[in-house]
């Protein structure tokens, strides 16, 4: 199990070198990205439940979210043009749903 580990590091730091992005930065500004990210969106369905304006945490939800994935866009070389489509359909299809979900209207 060990070895399994020791190559699994391996592997993501030879990664990141070869893309130039450090994955224990990558990997830190994911967690603590996704931990804002839930919290934001606990705030915004709390504000809107209070019928308080939302759109200060929600963009903090937004930027939160894509963090880790602006630093990748940013600092990383070398990456493969599928993993920017991915990123761009991601925030595309992420934007749609919420842009939906807010602005559907509940029958009284």
């Amino acid at each position: 199990m060990t070895e399994y580990i020791t190559l699994f590091k391996d592997w993501v730091i030879a990664l990141g070198e070869k893309h130039e992005v450090d994955p224990l930065l990558l990997g830190s500004l994911y967690l603590v990205s996704k931990l804002c990210f839930f919290f934001s969106l606990g705030w915004v369905l709390k504000n809107l439940k209070q019928k308080k304006a939302f759109l200060m945490p929600l963009l903090f939800a937004a930027v939160s979210f894509s963090l880790p994935y602006l630093y990748l866009i940013i600092a990383g070389r070398n990456i493969s043009i599928w993993v920017y489509l991915f990123i761009g359909l991601m925030f595309t299809y992420g934007g749609f749903t919420i842009w939906k979900k807010i602005t559907v209207r509940p029958i009284q």
